[in-house]
């Protein structure tokens, strides 16, 4: 008896190393993973002032619908001055098709569609964001902007995708951004989102002239 038990001890003793090695392994991969991938470049406007506006956005999420034409705004009104940038922050656990819209923009990217796609999905965020498999729809629109659909498919299916997504997740949690819209301006995260294009022009018109007294 006295056998057996120590038997079975040492056989556990050795499961259990055996999984916080291999937990260990996993752990180190990930936070390597972590470390080399990076955050997403989608920017517009030529930026001649220096300032640089950023949304952290969900393409499922209504605050974000709403916003998106005053940003669209914004991004047109300032396109010879500011540089604007969107970057993904799919709230996963409200939104259940938030990644997957994340994942189309990024495939779409890759074939030098990012803006095209991320306009079509909020123009039309309603029709994909209930949808059981958003994935046919998608692919629908990678058809409706010319887009390799093989290669559409492949790319938004992608480890590599998947990885640009988190890398922009990742950066929002350095900011505390925990909600999106999130907007960065110059850095700093705007702790309340303006609510209007008034409430943008006054902010950006003041980063501008900051900026400009600083040079």
């Amino acid at each position: 008896m006295e056998v057996r038990l120590s038997n079975r001890f040492f056989i556990t003793l050795l499961v259990v190393i055996a999984l916080v090695v291999g937990i260990f392994a996993f752990t180190k991969q990930q936070k390597g993973a972590e470390t080399t991938a990076q955050p997403t470049t989608h920017t517009e406007g030529s930026g001649t002032s220096g300032v640089v506006l950023i949304e952290y956005g969900d393409y499922e999420c209504p605050a974000c619908g709403q916003y998106y034409p005053v940003v669209k705004q914004v991004a047109e009104k300032y396109k010879d001055q500011i540089t604007f940038q969107f970057r993904n922050l799919p709230l996963v656990q409200l939104h259940k098709n938030a990644f997957a819209g994340a994942r189309a923009a990024e495939a779409a990217d890759n074939q030098g569609k990012f803006w095209e796609m991320h306009d079509l999905l909020y123009e039309n965020q309603q029709t994909w964001s209930a949808a059981s498999n958003p994935t046919t729809i998608f692919v629908g629109y990678a058809k409706q902007l010319g887009l390799d659909e093989a290669k559409f498919q492949t790319d938004m299916a992608s480890q590599a995708t998947n990885d640009k997504i988190n890398a922009d997740i990742a950066e929002s949690k350095k900011l505390k951004a925990s909600a999106t819209p999130t907007f960065v301006l110059e850095g700093k995260k705007l702790e309340q989102n303006p609510s209007s294009l008034d409430e943008f022009n006054k902010l950006i018109d003041a980063a501008i002239k900051a900026k400009q007294a600083s040079q």
